[in-house]
């Protein structure tokens, strides 16, 4: 694949938390949903949400793949378009529990698990990433929190093939903002880039089980990131918390500034640039 930016991370918004990320001769995916408007992800324990949205781009239409990064096995994240359509063949990145199943129920032969604070790399022609799985509690409730999935964060560091890091995403995958997550910042002081999933997805009895715009704000002040982008806030019925919420919340914290707009099928464009990354 000829090299798309030699410096710059392109990131093409598709719609929930799938993101198409670009750089250099890479090309990895975030999350794959790729329903339509009124199809329905599977949550588990006969649990289904609408989707309210259209992706932006559909699943045929995506480039080669190097790598997946999968922050957790939900319909939302993870649908059955993706499990007909993506290459059986391309590293899946992701917990331990969901490589397992995606190894031996659905044929990706390639999906790998990280537990916490594990890494691995990725080459492709001159570029390199590397990917770090990082904490993450999709519930806070002892017994909710063991009938969910476990999920898992990324740090994505992208630079040249065996060379230095010049970019470095997080992703916050489904998770609530809890004091385990701020080592993420000791971890990684300069993170350029946190996209977080917001949502306050809200299942039957009334339990929130990722991040409202109140708490995607303080994950933000938290982290001290200096560009956040927010995603998976409009897609589902079970989302309550819109982008508005956090955007206010935001504004609150005096963080406006750090806000990168992306809407659904734009792109935002990440460029090293004088010891801080810059937003396009």
């Amino acid at each position: 694949m000829a090299a798309f930016d030699d410096d710059t991370l392109d990131l093409h918004f598709i719609g929930t938390a799938t993101v198409l990320l670009r750089y250099g001769d890479l090309a990895l995916l975030t999350d794959p949903n790729f329903l339509h408007r009124g199809e329905r992800a599977h949550l588990g324990y006969g649990l289904t949400s609408r989707r309210l949205t259209e992706p932006a781009l559909d699943v045929m239409d995506l480039p080669p793949l190097d790598v997946v990064v999968l922050s957790h096995l939900h319909g939302d994240h993870w649908d059955h378009r993706a499990s007909r359509h993506l290459d059986r063949s391309v590293p899946v990145v992701t917990t331990t529990h969901a490589a397992r199943r995606l190894r031996t129920l659905r044929g990706f032969g390639r999906a790998g698990g990280l537990h916490t604070w594990e890494s691995c790399t990725f080459r492709q022609g001159a570029s390199q990433v590397r990917i770090t799985a990082l904490p993450g509690r999709h519930s806070l409730n002892p017994v909710l929190g063991r009938l969910l999935p476990p999920v898992m964060g990324s740090m994505l560091e992208f630079g040249p093939r065996d060379g230095e890091v010049r970019l470095r995403l997080y992703i916050s995958g489904d998770t609530l903002v809890y004091d385990g997550l701020e080592e993420i910042a000791r971890r990684f002081p300069r993170a350029d880039l946190a996209v977080l999933h917001l949502g306050g997805t809200e299942l039957p009895g009334g339990f929130v089980v990722t991040m409202d715009g109140a708490q995607g704000a303080d994950l933000a002040r938290r982290l001290d990131c200096p560009r956040v982008l927010p995603v998976h806030y409009d897609d589902y019925t079970v989302f309550r918390s819109p982008l508005e919420d956090f955007v206010t919340a935001a504004d609150d914290l005096g963080l406006r500034d750090r806000l990168v707009h992306c809407p659904r099928g734009e792109h935002a464009r990440l460029v090293p640039h004088a010891g801080r990354a810059t937003v396009g």
